[in-house]
Parts: C-alpha cells; sequence; structure tokens
C-alpha cells in the first residue's frame, strides 16, 4: 500500500510516538497539586511552551483543543460572538457547519484559481452594518491554494473587523507566525503534521490572555476556555510532531509537479494551478471518468487518495470547493493527491505509473 492522502491524515512521526508512549506511563491528572500532578502538568506545560514559541504567541493563549473542528467552533463562536460573519466560499465544513443558526453569515467569493477574492471581501467589509469576524482558511484542504492571508488581514484592520485563520493543513507545511499573518486567531490540528489524532490547539494574538467564552464548559481547564481533562499523551505528541515539521521543512514540490505534469500529459487538470499552493496537494480532475471510480481504481492497484475532506468523502454532490471556483463541469471528476512527510520518490513513480494506466483505459474505454 502507498499512502498518498495526507491531507486527510499524516502518518505518525516516530518522534510522536515516542513522547506519547512516555506519557501514558504518568499516573496523574495535570491539575492534580501532589507529585503525580505535577509530573503531567510538567508535561502539558513543555507542550504549551513549544507550540507557543513556533507559533508566536504567549503561552497563555494557546488553548488546547481535541483537534481543528473544535478549534474553529470556539473561535467562530466565541470571538465571533455577536459580529457578522464573512466565510471563505471554500472554507472546510469546520467553519461553514460552526455558525449558529441565528448568525448572520455571509460568504467571500474567491477567483477561478481558489484564491479569496479580496475586491469580495473589501466590498463586503464596507457595505455591512456592525463589526464583521472575518474566517479564511490558510491553505484549502482540496486544491491546496494558500490565500492571501496578510493581505486579507490588512483589510480586516482597515474595517474594525477580526481575523480567524483555519490554519489545519497549513501548520507544518508552511513558515506560519500569527503576527505575520496578522490574524486575531489561528486553528491547527496534530494529526495534520504527524500528530496524532484527537489533540488541536487555537492560538490567539496578543500579550495578555485574551478572554474567550467557551463553547464546552468544564472544570476551568485552558484558563476558563475550554473544560475537560487534556489528553496528555496526543498533545505531548502534537508539538513533537509540530517541532520537527517545522524545522525539517522538507520541500515535496517538485515530486508534485512531476507528479502533476504527467497527469496533464494523461488528459488531467490540475484545479487551482495558476494560484500559490501546498506543496504536497494536487488536485487533478480527470473529465468523464467520476471520482468515485477513480479512487476505486487506485485502492485495488495498492494507492489511498482521495475524492476531497475525509469528513465528506461520502457525499454526493461533487466538491463545493470546485464549485465555488466556477468549475462546476470537473466537481464530479476530481481526486485529490497529498503527498505525507514520509513519501519517497518511488512512491510518486509508481503512482504515475498507475494514473497513467487509469488514464489510458479511461481513454480507451
Amino acid at each position: 500500500m502507498i499512502y498518498l492522502d495526507a491531507n486527510a491524515t499524516e502518518p505518525l512521526r516516530p518522534q510522536a510516538r515516542d513522547v506519547m508512549l512516555a506519557a501514558l506511563d504518568l499516573t496523574g491528572n495535570p491539575a492534580s497539586a501532589h507529585r503525580a500532578g505535577r509530573a503531567a502538568r510538567a508535561v502539558l506545560d513543555r507542550a504549551r511552551r513549544v507550540v507557543a514559541d513556533l507559533l508566536g504567541v504567549s503561552t497563555e493563549n494557546c488553548v488546547f483543543t481535541s483537534g481543528g473542528t473544535e478549534a474553529n467552533v470556539l473561535a467562530v463562536r466565541g470571538l465571533g460572538q455577536g459580529r457578522r460573519l464573512l466565510l471563505g466560499a471554500t472554507e472546510h465544513d469546520a467553519v461553514r457547519q460552526a455558525p449558529p443558526a441565528d448568525a448572520d453569515v455571509e460568504w467571500i467569493a474567491v477567483t477561478p484559481d481558489g484564491q479569496l477574492d479580496l475586491a469580495d471581501l473589501e466590498r463586503k467589509l464596507v457595505a455591512g452594518e456592525g463589526d464583521a469576524f472575518v474566517c479564511v482558511m490558510l491553505a484549502n484542504n482540496e486544491t491546496g491554494v494558500i490565500h492571501p492571508i496578510a493581505e486579507i488581514a490588512r483589510l480586516c484592520r482597515k474595517a474594525g473587523a477580526r481575523l480567524h485563520v483555519d490554519a489545519v493543513q497549513g501548520v507544518g507545511r508552511l513558515p506560519v507566525d500569527i503576527a505575520t499573518l496578522g490574524a486575531d486567531s489561528l486553528a491547527l490540528s496534530g494529526h495534520k503534521f504527524g500528530g496524532p489524532k484527537g489533540a488541536g490547539a487555537l492560538v490567539l494574538a496578543g500579550e495578555s490572555a485574551v478572554v474567550l467564552p467557551p463553547v464546552q464548559a468544564g472544570g476551568g481547564q485552558e484558563r476558563g476556555r475550554r473544560g475537560g481533562t487534556p489528553p496528555l499523551p496526543a498533545i505531548a505528541g502534537l508539538a513533537a510532531a509540530l517541532d520537527v515539521a517545522v524545522n525539517e521543512g522538507r520541500d515535496l514540490s517538485p515530486m508534485r509537479d512531476r507528479l502533476e505534469a504527467v497527469a496533464r500529459e494523461n488528459g488531467a487538470v490540475v484545479c487551482g494551478q495558476g494560484a500559490p499552493r501546498l506543496g504536497n496537494t494536487s488536485c487533478l480532475a480527470l473529465p468523464g471518468l467520476r471520482r468515485d471510480s477513480q479512487l476505486i481504481a487506485l485502492d485495488l492497484a495498492g494507492f489511498c487518495v482521495s475524492t476531497g475532506a475525509a469528513c465528506s468523502s461520502g457525499k454526493v454532490t461533487g466538491s463545493h470547493v470546485l464549485h465555488a471556483m466556477g468549475q462546476d463541469d470537473l466537481a464530479d471528476y476530481a481526486i485529490r493527491v497529498s503527498l505525507p512527510w514520509n513519501v519517497t520518490e518511488a512512491d510518486v513513480d509508481s503512482f504515475i505509473e498507475a494514473y497513467a494506466r487509469l488514464a489510458e483505459r479511461h481513454k480507451n474505454a
């Protein structure tokens, strides 16, 4: 089996596994005052310090969550409370489904290459009444398209709006510093950069602890912003994986480019090709051959790829991302190939051969 579905989840990094196994042996609750509790608390504090330092925030403003979805919901329903919400049209369902039923929601258009339409954002910031809360992902999970966050932040500041960035696909693959981006908050998820499933974080800009109404109340953990005993092994693994991902900085774009060149030679369309993209992500549409048929054929050939977001790949409708980009004719024929941190040249060579055979069979059918 060759695993090429990193945007759904990355393989666990050995460094994360090692610290998780060590943390599993700790009995204490980080909130307990005795020796066992203090030992657990030291692991939690160390993990928080690593994440905060790597993303350019104070430790007080690093809130651990169960993953990217919870981090996004916490931001939208907490920081966005009482504001009109402006959401990018290609956002992940974790953001699209986060607003309460009675929220005032507007959708920001994207250009045909998948980047946020800055002119449309500016119009909506100026035209609406009341303060806005803008949500834009750093990099799209289906196409890999990278949004111009710094410019988006400038427009938000000018209009007095807050900016939340869903950086789940970008953290660990791109240089990410919340001050450089200009965001007010940023969501990440450990399993997207080689950590375990079940741990994520919402990081907040500012020197002092930002007040954030909790979505999940409880015993006052995370400075009252997210209740519940923290999953210590998962959090420790998240921090270890992030440290490796950021400092390793492996560039996968040469392999991606080679893969895409062969795909185009065999009739595929690379969606979002004109925009800056993640170096590991290819959205390949093969007109006339449905995405589920491609997925099955490639799975039988030994390759794990996807038809879009892992949480929505079973839906009958085509990609909302491609529809928003005006590529309705391709939405039912696109698969996503996302290279993991441990991919090899041989893996890519094997996929290229299998994809070429698939396209040839389709052409001759």
